[in-house]
Order: structure tokens, then C-alpha cells, then sequence
């Protein structure tokens, strides 16, 4: 098959030929129809996650059709239209156990414990666990956006941050996680205030439904310009960048009982941010991780794509191809346009 395969860190991948997978008993080949090109493979390529071996192929957000079924698996077949979280769950630990796929101890991750998605076909493990199918009317390139921004956003908004219609809500990085978290947020009934440096990205996010925008370079104090706008602090503030920065002034933003969300990744030397811990002594924060979201929960998402309260469709922004995709990983720290770029052409 055809993959994009680095072999080196922040050196850039090539185009190869590479051995077509095979699936594991109680996994599933699936053939790749799309693909997003998201700042964790940024990361992964950069040599920020201990799982990857070299050489490696990136792609952790797809969709697609299945190829082959290993023998154990019982509840896909062939030809299935199918999408996954980027959390694959192996079912069995206490924590998938508690229902918590999504921190499983056990857990595979494409494009970063094994081969990924930048390639005509990927391999999953515990498909009856991790597979989710699609609905007939979504296209495979909405699909693939939902597999690691949007559905991570869902659950950073709704059952992390509790999110409820009135309440005040900051999203810190209007990328793919951030303007997801803007629509969700949104489609609540929450008032969203959407924080970001680029003008470009802060109208997407007005037109997504964000309250009021503010541009991080044009503010002395964006926590301050926050509380004056909503008298007082948010109920519920996220960190989809990923910055010791926007962690900061998302915990200082906060009113008394609110709670951050920390969803961006925050690796290498971003990792151990000073957080005020004064502020959440005294004002009684809640710090909350949020990490991907289990398949079983994607129900309860699709069912609000299909009703149209949330239109991931219109997070979609250029697509490229597999060759493209080189260049859209390796600059994503200096060129990331608006929208969620997604590889349709193989």
C-alpha cells in the first residue's frame, strides 16, 4: 500500500510502498477514504510521545470501509462504513470496565502506538468496542473530522465541563478543537467567548456562534478583558491550544466554582505549567482533564449532527492529498489555515 512514512523525527516523510496490514483476531483492516491532519500528529512527528518506533506512518482521525475482519470479531463485517475515536479501547481493564474507554490502561492509539491513517489502509484492535457506524448520509470527510477534534470536544463540553444552556463559557485556540468546542458549547445554549491571535480564525468562530471574540495580540490582559465582558469570570473554560499561556489565563478567567478544561496538549517543555494554585484554593476551581471520547458515547453526538444542532461539516476546510499531506504536517507550527484539513485523495 501506499503510506507517508517518516523515519526520522522532524524530518521530513516520504511517499513509500509498505507490506498491506493484516488484522488481529479481534480487529479489522480498514481501507482509508479520508483522513485529518491534526497538531497531535504534529507532535507525534516532532518526537513529543514515547509510543512511537521508527520508522512510522502518522493519521489518527479516518473513516473509511472495511477490508478484512479478523475471526473473533462478531459485530462488523466487510463493506461496513466505519469511523473509530482516536482511543482504542481493549474492553477488558477496570477502567473500560467503569465505562472509561476513553483512559483505558491498555489502550492503542493509530498513528501513535502502531501505523496510522496516512495510508490506503489501517488496522484496528477490539473493533466491537472501538468501531463506530456510520450514518449513510454523512460523507467520509465530515466523518473523518470527528474522530479526534470534534468528539473530543464533545465530551471536554459536555460531560467534562457539564456545559448548560446561559452559562458563560472561554475557548482558548479557535483550531479544530476549539471552533468543535465553539459549536457544541453553542448548540447548548451557553454564551461562548472565543480567544485566539489570528483574525481569520476568530470570524470563523463569530459565524460558528461564539458570543464575543478576542485577539490574545491586541489585549494587555485577556482573563481581565473576559471577566469585564461577563461581569465577573466563566462558568466553564477550555484550553484547546495546548499552551502554558492560554492554560494560565483559561484558570485565571474562571469565576468562583468554575472549572477549566484542559484539552489541548501540553508536551516537550509546555508540559508542567505554573498553575495558580492560589486562585484554585481560593476560589474553589475545578482542573479537569479531558481525553477523546468512548465510541459507545458517539450516539448521543450523531444524534444532534442529524437533528442539525451541531454541523461538523462546517469546520471542514481544504482538502488535499496523501502527497499534500506531507507539507500540511510538517508546517503546522508555522501555517495551520482555518478548518479542519482533511486528506480525501489516496
Amino acid at each position: 500500500m501506499k503510506a507517508v512514512v517518516y523515519e526520522q523525527f522532524a524530518k521530513a516523510p516520504k511517499i513509500m510502498s509498505v507490506q498491506d496490514p493484516t488484522p488481529e483476531a479481534h480487529g479489522v483492516v480498514i481501507k482509508v477514504e479520508a483522513t485529518g491532519v491534526c497538531r497531535s500528529d504534529w507532535h507525534g512527528w516532532m518526537g513529543h510521545d514515547p509510543d512511537i518506533e521508527l520508522p512510522h506512518v502518522p493519521g489518527h482521525e479516518f473513516a473509511g470501509v472495511i477490508e478484512a475482519v479478523g475471526k473473533d470479531v462478531k459485530s462488523f463485517k466487510v463493506g461496513d462504513r466505519v469511523t473509530v475515536p482516536f482511543v482504542s479501547a481493549c474492553g477488558a481493564c477496570p477502567e473500560c470496565h467503569g465505562g472509561n474507554h476513553q483512559v483505558c490502561g491498555n489502550q492503542t492509539q493509530p498513528g501513535f502506538t502502531h501505523w496510522g491513517s496516512f495510508a490506503e489502509y489501517v488496522t484496528i484492535h477490539h473493533a466491537d468496542v472501538n468501531l463506530v457506524t456510520l450514518p449513510e448520509a454523512m460523507d467520509f470527510a465530515t466523518a473523518a473530522s470527528l474522530g479526534c477534534r470534534f468528539v473530543t470536544s464533545f465530551r471536554a463540553v459536555v460531560d467534562q465541563g457539564k456545559v448548560s444552556a446561559g452559562q458563560w463559557v472561554a475557548v482558548y485556540g479557535c483550531g479544530g478543537v476549539g471552533l468543535s468546542a465553539i459549536m457544541i458549547a453553542n448548540s447548548i445554549g451557553a454564551n461562548v467567548i472565543a480567544v485566539d491571535v489570528t483574525e481569520d480564525k476568530l470570524a470563523l468562530a463569530k459565524s460558528l456562534g461564539a458570543y464575543a471574540t478576542i485577539n490574545a495580540l491586541q489585549v494587555p490582559d485577556v482573563a481581565e478583558a473576559i471577566k469585564e465582558i461577563t461581569r465577573g469570570g466563566v462558568h466553564v473554560s477550555l484550553d484547546a491550544l495546548g499552551h502554558p499561556t492560554t492554560c494560565i489565563n483559561s484558570i485565571k478567567s474562571l469565576k468562583k466554582l468554575g472549572k477549566h478544561v484542559q484539552v489541548g496538549l501540553l508536551l516537550a517543555d509546555h508540559a508542567t505549567p505554573p498553575i495558580p494554585m492560589n486562585l484554585v484554593i481560593a476560589h474553589e476551581l475545578e482542573i479537569i482533564g479531558s481525553h477523546g471520547m468512548q465510541a459507545f458515547r458517539y450516539d448521543a453526538m450523531l444524534a444532534m449532527i442529524k437533528s442539525g444542532k451541531l454541523r461538523p461539516d462546517k469546520l471542514l476546510g481544504r482538502t488535499i492529498s496523501l502527497e499534500e499531506s506531507i507539507a500540511a504536517l510538517t508546517t503546522m507550527d508555522t501555517h495551520n489555515p482555518p478548518g479542519v484539513t482533511v486528506v480525501t485523495h489516496f
